[in-house]
């Protein structure tokens, strides 16, 4: 009965900022005119992070922005937000961030096939600027393998 969404909001900077080490999909507390704004495209995962506040898992600075139809019902664009993770996960996640280096960084913003709003997100290691060199580097080389393999 449901339809396949193609709602995807990435958050380009942080494979750039980051190296990725694991990944887990998680549910997010979210307000009605939240999630209809998330299905009209209207959310930015630009500049958030994840962070632990007594056990829980919180995203903090998400942008989703007001609804339009939502009158004096409509929420805060830049409320912190819950995640919904099992306990195995919630503290797999805690040990990996008390090590020093390692964040939670959102990934990618979906809405998946029962039409519920699920974020990607990742325990990563921030990457020094000769390592974001590198990385430019071999993007850069990767285009021109594939330029010269067109023609």
């Amino acid at each position: 009965m449901y339809r396949k969404s193609n709602i995807v909001i990435k958050n380009k900077r942080a494979a750039f900022d980051y190296e990725i080490l694991e990944r887990y999909t998680a549910g997010i507390q979210l307000f009605g005119t939240e999630i209809k704004s998330i299905r009209d495209g209207k959310a930015s995962l630009v500049d958030t992070y994840c962070t632990f506040i007594n056990g829980e898992l919180w995203v903090k600075n998400m942008h989703i922005a007001a609804y339009f139809f939502g009158t004096y019902n409509n929420h805060e664009v830049l409320r912190d937000r819950k995640l919904l993770l099992t306990k195995r996960e919630l503290s797999k996640l805690l040990r990996g961030t008390r090590e020093t280096g390692y964040t939670i960084v959102p990934v990618r913003l979906f809405i998946n096939e029962k039409g519920l709003a699920k974020i990607d997100i990742s325990l990563a290691r921030g990457k020094k600027s000769y390592d974001k060199r590198r990385s430019l580097k071999e993007k850069e080389d990767k285009r021109s393998i594939e330029r010269v393999m067109k023609h």
